[in-house]
């Protein structure tokens, strides 16, 4: 009897169905200590100019674009982050060091954002 091979085989030598579901997600690290979440984001080869951190009605946003002209390849990052409890927006820091970009969103209380709880019907 033939060995039958893995039914993902179809997709060896293609890039487009792997890429198609790529998540991406561990290009930054977040986590919260001492009143504050820490948002650290892998970055490496952009200069600080090319890098953007814009906060909006609960949500961070990190953009960055990079030409490599040498290469003839830009790059483009773009990730929002939703946080689950109110920032003090005037307390918000940004440094950018050694590819890492490392923002600092202190908490200003202690209790969820606030809104309407959804009832779940059984």
């Amino acid at each position: 009897m033939p060995m039958l091979e893995p039914a993902n085989t179809w997709t060896q030598g293609l890039d487009f169905p792997s890429r198609l579901f790529e998540s991406g997600s561990n290009d930054y690290q977040l986590y919260e200590e001492d009143g504050e979440f820490v948002l650290s984001v892998e970055l490496p080869g952009f200069d600080p100019a090319e890098i953007t951190a814009s906060w909006n009605n609960g949500v961070l946003n990190v953009a960055g674009e990079h030409e490599d002209e040498t290469r003839g390849a830009r790059r483009t990052y773009h990730r929002r982050f939703r946080f689950p409890k109110a920032i003090d927006e005037e307390g918000i820091e940004a440094e950018y060091r050694n590819g890492i970009l490392t923002v600092r969103l202190p908490v200003t209380v202690e209790d969820a954002v606030s809104g309407t709880e959804i009832e779940i019907e059984s």
